[in-house]
């Protein structure tokens, strides 16, 4: 039987390195070394095994129908990075000598990066111009809906529906509306009243990271990113929630609010309309396998980015599979901007 890798070999591993103590040890536990003797093959062109595989031990040489040959050896820069790691398989590669390997799910590894990199940004904001404070009424929270940037990309059907699909949830002071860990289940808008953004730390402490009021929204994250809750939304006065059910959000909100392209129309975009490519992954996964001129903003520091990118101008957004890019693209399109997200991520880019 296949021994578990040892964690501090997976350490080593861009991007698994980066994770958390929590969903890293998750991802320990699913990786097994994988003995490859010399001369057999590690995986084929052609092949779409949704795996990211990484050269633990060992040689690996890859080859191209096209005629390109490439060594990669253990230990060096290039294999701190998954193998020719674009689906369907670019390359076949063969181990040269007898050589070890991990094959981690893809789809497991871009979800648990997910996680990670949406921790901090739980709540999103529904930015409406300040004005004098108004009588609680069904108008009131509606018509400041329909001011925020975030819903003006939304077809009014789609605002009809969401306005009858909706349900009213009365709250009381010290009412935990969201708990960190739990799912996501309800995307929420404030009708009325105030809470607070905490998050437990790992001392056991309770720390206290925004507060939100009248029109402020919240929870889309953990809907967007198919992940946990990473933030608790607690009551601070009484007040009325409205909230729309994750099957109610996807269909009525992010699928409008998010554009896809294909590769040639991405291409096609910069090249003719001045559109920008943002890598919303890490800075090693930028640095090893970004598109030429893009720019590097990780989720993490995509709250913080945001007010820096002009309005006027056009965002297409990649990561390796969609997944992460998806997330980014919806936070900025609730700030008003012109986003874009690349089908099938960098996996499916033929020249990645």
């Amino acid at each position: 039987m296949a021994d578990l890798v040892d964690k501090n070999i997976l350490k080593a591993f861009v991007p698994p390195s980066a994770l958390n103590a929590e969903n890293f040890q998750e991802l320990a536990g699913k990786t097994y070394v994988e003995e490859v003797a010399a001369g057999k093959p590690i995986f084929k062109e052609g092949d779409n095994d949704r795996q990211s595989v990484y050269l633990v031990d060992g040689q690996a040489e890859l080859k191209s129908s096209g005629g390109d040959v490439k060594v990669v050896m253990s230990g060096s820069d290039i294999a701190k990075h998954p193998l020719a790691n674009q689906q369907p398989r670019k390359y076949t590669a063969i181990a040269k000598v007898d050589s070890q390997v991990i094959r981690i799910d893809s789809d497991l590894l871009d979800i648990l990066l997910t996680w990670d990199q949406m921790s901090g940004i739980e709540v999103g904001e529904i930015q409406v111009e300040e004005e004098e404070e108004v009588a609680d009424d069904d108008g009131d929270w509606m018509t400041r809906i329909l001011q925020s940037k975030a819903f003006l990309q939304v077809p009014p059907a789609n605002i009809q529906q969401l306005f009858m699909r909706v349900q009213e949830v009365p709250a009381k002071t010290g009412d935990a509306i969201i708990k960190q860990g739990d799912d996501g289940d309800y995307y929420y808008i404030i009708k009325h009243g105030k809470c607070k953004v905490t998050r437990n730390s790992k001392t056991g402490s309770e720390l206290t990271l925004a507060t939100l009021g009248d029109g402020d929204a919240f929870g889309e994250e953990a809907l967007l990113s198919e992940t946990k809750r990473n933030a608790n939304i607690i009551m601070t006065t009484d007040g009325s929630l409205m909230r729309l059910s994750k099957e109610d959000f996807n269909e009525l909100l992010k699928e409008p609010m998010l554009s896809w392209v294909t590769n040639e129309e991405a291409d096609s975009m910069v090249k003719d309309e001045g559109a920008v490519w943002i890598d919303v992954r890490l800075e090693s996964e930028h640095k090893n396998s970004g598109i030429e001129g893009s720019v590097n903003i990780p989720i993490f520091m995509l709250r913080l980015k945001a007010q820096t990118l002009d309005p006027d101008k056009k965002y297409i957004l990649y990561c390796d599979s969609g997944r992460r890019s998806s997330a980014c693209a919806f936070l900025l399109s609730e700030r008003g901007l012109q986003v874009y997200c690349l089908k099938g991520g960098l996996v499916e880019r033929s020249d990645s």
